[in-house]
């Protein structure tokens, strides 16, 4: 597959197959990505891997976790403006049309943004932390690490969504998964094979035209 393919076909899945994905796989991925560039070879990603049994035994251990918790991180600035305020609502209002879901429905909703937490079913997922004496460029180097992971995926079949949505969910992972108090919680990454079936998946989120974020001089 050519790299100009892999970012063609790549979306966000919300929906998967009952397939297994093997930890050979995405140890393969896994350490294939960690070719990535990062500022200075900092190589900041901290990458947790949930998979097989330990899916169901983590999702049973955050049923029972229902405290709200502190999120790590405002994942959209309070006030958005535009043209970022209509990219997100146009994407998510496209989302709930393709799932039947009126905007008068929120619990409905918010049922499916719940669904986060299960990673959408996907029988694999990890989480990427950070070290919080890291800044800007270190998260932009995360950015370049998940994004090269994610093409590989592709490649190998597997299909994809990054969730920053896990932000809101800091304490409960980082005591799961075990991760020192000095380690951020950045997203999760939910993994999987793609069920064509389900509606959701056939969300193309659009893209804005080259000219209107690109300038030549």
């Amino acid at each position: 597959m050519q790299v100009s393919q892999a970012v063609a076909q790549r979306r966000s899945v919300r929906a998967f197959l009952d397939k297994p994905v093997s930890d050979e796989l995405l140890r393969q991925l896994l350490e294939k990505a960690g070719r990535a560039p990062s500022g200075g070879n900092l190589q900041p990603w901290r990458v947790f891997v949930i998979n097989g049994a330990t899916m169901p035994t983590f999702l049973e251990f955050l049923a029972g976790r229902q405290e709200r918790e502190k999120a790590e991180y405002a994942i959209y600035p309070k006030d958005l403006t535009s043209p970022y305020r209509d990219s997100r609502f146009k994407v998510g209002e496209d989302m709930y049309a393709l799932l039947g879901i009126g905007r008068d429905n929120k619990p409905a909703r918010l049922a499916h943004l719940a669904r986060n937490f299960s990673f959408f079913d996907a029988p694999a997922g990890f989480f990427c932390f950070v070290d919080r004496q890291m800044g800007p460029p270190q998260w932009s180097d995360l950015g370049m690490f998940l994004q090269t992971f994610m093409l590989l995926a592709e490649e190998s079949g597997l299909s994809t969504c990054a969730q920053e949505a896990w932000a809101n969910r800091p304490v409960s992972v980082a005591e799961f998964v075990g991760a020192d108090s000095e380690l951020m919680l950045f997203c999760g990454m939910a993994i999987g094979y793609r069920d064509d079936s389900k509606p959701v998946n056939q969300l193309v989120a659009d893209r804005a035209p080259l000219d209107t974020w690109a300038k030549f001089l």
